[in-house]
């Protein structure tokens, strides 16, 4: 193994915040856990930069804000790949993931979270598409147009089950996005919306952003039987690294890259190293003592192999099954 692991592995982080609406540079070296000269150091060759958006009220004034946030940080995700070479390399392909990584480039690959980002507007998925998102996140913490939330929101009127999973709406969402070759991203949804989502889609899903619930019983991490209908359908589970979704009420001094590949390890001993994959959810709550931006990157995966992972599982781990589940995406196109 070389000095650093990362050497020659393509490896893809899929689930990165920014800081919005006002943050310090991409293209310096700054107090973000992600900018693009820590994905250079750490040996990241492409990451998945969400537009977030929280849920709000569900009328038409949330809606037309939501969409008009998600907008504007999709116009700023891009900027960090401008025609003058200066950053990253914008790579809404597969293709163009590789291209990068055969460039020396970062691969900027634009994604939303929330699918109040399209209201009640099934036309907007097509929008977004058109800018490159590649995933969308149907729900966040509290439900939405499209499908219940793991996580309810009283404030704003949630009761603990309002479609039963899936709204009509919200079939509607998976069948377009699966004819716009857009993935459908399962974390933060309800079980019911994740296994329906499943079930429905015929690309497979992946949670970009999840851990194990049976070694951290949290809400938003993925129990056994969900963990099954992803093997069963193809699909995928990127382990986070948000403290109280490791390990119960923990923070994150308190946790070290260790703590990640047990969910790791877990989930490949449940369902196989081909439907496992990271997304470190950095500048979103992600990160442990010894991880705690990209450019340490190299720890985790010194730890993989430490644990006998053989440098193919690594390098699948770390990018391979995605860019897998993206050209299945881009090949169900219509």
């Amino acid at each position: 193994m070389t000095a650093n692991p990362h050497d020659r592995l393509m490896a893809i982080d899929t689930h990165v915040d920014i800081p919005w609406p006002d943050g310090p540079s991409p293209f310096e070296d700054g107090p973000r856990c992600v900018d693009l000269p820590k994905l250079k150091a750490g040996g990241i060759a492409g990451v998945c930069f969400v537009a977030y958006v929280p849920q709000g009220p569900r009328d038409d004034t949330g809606h037309l804000a939501a969409n008009a946030r998600a907008c504007a940080m999709l116009d700023e995700i891009a900027a960090m790949a401008p025609a003058s070479g200066r950053g990253g390399m914008l790579a809404p392909t597969a293709d163009g993931i590789e291209a990068a990584f055969n460039a020396g480039r970062t691969a900027i690959i634009p994604a939303i979270e929330n699918g109040y980002a399209i209201g009640k507007d099934i036309g907007a998925l097509d929008d977004f598409a058109a800018r490159g998102v590649r995933y969308i996140t149907l729900t966040h913490n509290g439900h939405n147009e499209i499908a219940d939330a793991a996580i309810p929101l009283p404030r704003l009127g949630d009761t603990p089950v309002e479609h039963g999973g899936l709204s009509a709406f919200g079939h509607e969402v998976v069948a377009r996005m699966n004819a716009l070759g857009m993935l459908i991203d399962v974390s933060h949804a309800a079980k019911t919306s994740m296994m329906q989502a499943a079930q429905l889609s015929r690309v497979p899903v992946l949670a970009t952003h999840s851990c194990v619930r049976a070694l951290c019983d949290h809400p938003r991490n993925l129990d056994d039987e969900q963990l099954d209908m992803l093997k069963a359908t193809g699909g995928l589970v990127q382990v986070t690294m948000v403290s109280n979704f490791l390990r119960p009420k923990a923070r994150a001094a308190e946790l070290s890259v260790a703590d990640i590949v047990d969910h790791i390890d877990y989930a490949v001993r449940r369902i196989g190293v081909e439907h496992v994959g990271i997304g470190t959810d950095f500048d979103g709550g992600g990160g442990v003592s010894d991880f705690m931006n990209a450019a340490q990157a190299p720890n985790l995966t010194a730890e993989l192999f430490r644990r006998g992972y053989e440098k193919a599982d690594v390098a699948n781990i770390w990018g391979g099954n995605f860019l897998r589940l993206l050209r299945q995406a881009e090949a169900a196109r219509v």
